[in-house]
């Protein structure tokens, strides 16, 4: 038998190289090149599509054919009961995918996949797979949540080889693995949670799923650095990968979609913990405007647009004088890089010296902005904190800042000022570009151009 073939893979980009270096040269990182066996092919593979109750889907029949005679009718999805939960994933689970849920430990991803299986299983085949925890404790969890027990089928397997044929003997329509680090194929000889393991098991369950046409759910670790744990290919085999996300002190949790092929990427959807599980939080900027009933300095709302809809956000900055040679600049749900670019624009365009005052802004609720539609809002927080003037409770701002100082255009600008006029703000800074060609009952939008028009606009009021 030939000996298989070994190549290391990098975890962060998943470049594949002949022998073992220091640092990777594709993406320049690191430590991160981890060994990996190529699997043999062995001739008994099993074809998931000889029984007949799995013909015609994906992969079972392929075939060259035009692409004006693909069917373009919408695949149906299934709902899964959770509004949010929806959301994210496009508007439910597309037959025949592949999602990848992963998080820190604590967060809630076990909680939320069985709250949701427990719902599903009454109107559908639900085979839940648990290689971290026993039949017992995931038993206990239903009945603490008070789920319905009936008709959820559970099985305690790490090896893809008896899943995949326990599998198509029950022929469930959703396949959840709980966790696919702890999986392992027959073929490879290195323990499982490895690179080779965690990428040929991912490669065994998604073969199956896309030829049997069974919605296929992987539950993946995350690293220190908040990765998901394994190499970078495993986010290519999937055709969703989400993230739930939640902070220590805080009993919110938020979903966001990373990867999806099937809906809006970067789509959030958030929930509450609570003793009967995970709430869906339908209305998140009820929760994130949580602000105290007297102005502060440094405090300002502005709209950040999350996958589909507008969503209503406070930030909170704080400047004070430096205490040390070289002042600091801390930014918690923005990036640093686009904090320290604010500060050298409204140095330069809008007057204002930083160059010996330490800066903290902060996204309250633990929501990360990745968006520049932030810029205006962050310039504003930092200018209130250093003149200790506390801005309007009832303004809402959002804009792009250029490096020229130019206040530009954001998109979906009209439904953000209608977003702010539903949750009671009277007044909002936008650019000018965003200007709505016809007045918004309850609101005053001010357009400007630049920023300095925008500090001025400030001094009138």
């Amino acid at each position: 038998m030939a000996k298989p073939k070994i190549q290391f893979v990098c975890t962060d980009c998943g470049a594949e190289f002949s022998k073992w270096q220091g640092q990777c040269a594709e993406c320049k990182a690191w430590n991160t090149l981890k060994e990996f066996k190529e699997a043999k092919t062995p001739a008994g593979r099993p074809n998931f599509t000889e029984d007949s109750r799995f013909k015609g889907y994906a992969g079972a029949h392929s075939q060259v054919q035009s692409l004006s005679d693909v069917n373009l009718d919408e695949q149906a999805r299934l709902a899964t009961g959770i509004g949010e939960f929806d959301r994210v994933l496009g508007g439910g689970l597309v037959q025949g995918s592949a999602v990848l849920i992963g998080g820190h430990p604590g967060a809630g991803k076990s909680t939320l996949l069985l709250q949701t299986l427990c719902h599903l299983a009454k109107q559908t085949p639900v085979l839940y797979v648990t290689g971290e925890e026993s039949v017992q404790q995931v038993a206990l969890r239903a009945k603490r949540l008070n789920l319905p027990r009936d008709d959820l089928k559970i099985l305690s397997e790490t090896s893809v080889e008896s899943i995949t044929e326990i599998a198509r003997e029950l022929a469930p329509k959703i396949l959840v693995i709980d966790s696919i680090q702890v999986m392992h194929a027959p073929e490879i000889d290195s323990a499982p949670g490895s690179v080779s393991q965690v990428r040929e098991s991912a490669a065994w369950l998604t073969r199956f799923a896309k030829q049997t046409g069974t919605v296929l759910i992987l539950v993946g670790h995350v690293t220190k650095d908040g990765s998901l744990a394994g190499p970078k290919v495993l986010e290519h085999m999937i055709d969703a990968s989400v993230m739930l996300e939640s902070s220590g002190d805080s009993r919110f949790r938020t979903l966001r979609a990373i990867k999806n092929r099937f809906g809006a990427v970067n789509e959030l959807g958030v929930f509450a913990m609570l003793d009967t599980g995970l709430k869906e939080v339908k209305n998140p900027s009820s929760i994130f405007l949580n602000r105290s009933d007297e102005a502060s300095s440094g405090s300002i709302v502005t709209v950040v647009w999350e996958g589909t809809r507008p969503m209503l956000i406070e930030f909170q900055a704080l400047v004070d004088g430096t205490t040390m040679g070289h002042p600091r600049r801390v930014a918690v749900g923005l990036d640093t890089n686009r904090l320290n670019m604010m500060l050298a624009i409204l140095n330069r365009h809008g007057g204002v010296f930083t160059g010996d005052q330490d800066v903290f802004i902060n996204v309250v609720g633990g929501v990360r902005v990745n968006e520049t539609a932030a810029d205006l809002a962050s310039v504003l927080a930092i200018l209130s904190s250093l003149r200790d003037r506390p801005l309007p409770m009832d303004w809402v701002v959002f804009g792009e800042i250029g490096l020229n100082g130019e206040v530009r255009p954001v998109p979906n600008g009209q439904e953000r000022i209608v977003e702010a006029a539903k949750h009671g703000f009277k007044k909002a800074i936008v650019p000018i570009a965003n200007k709505p060609r016809k007045p918004i009952d309850g609101i005053t939008v001010i357009p400007v151009k630049t920023l300095d028009e925008a500090l001025q606009r400030l001094r009138e009021d």
